[in-house]
């Protein structure tokens, strides 16, 4: 299973990847801003979804929402 940003660029578990655009988080008053940097990040089992750790927190991201750096 190839996951891939939204640029289609194949990406791998501890890469790390930019926001294209501002998020808002469920369930939280977090937005994260476009350009923010997360490092580190893990592959699901969902090739359209990644976990990561943001601010102490633990999220999964859809992949059409960043691009790898």
């Amino acid at each position: 299973m190839d996951v891939k940003d939204s640029n289609g660029t194949i990406l791998n578990n501890g890469d790390s990847v930019h926001l294209i655009k501002d998020l808002k988080v469920k369930g939280s008053s977090l937005v994260l801003k476009r350009g923010k940097v997360i490092k580190n990040i893990k592959l699901t089992d969902n090739e359209d979804e990644v976990d990561c750790r943001v601010d102490r927190s633990s999220i999964v991201l859809r992949t059409e929402f960043f691009k790898k750096r």
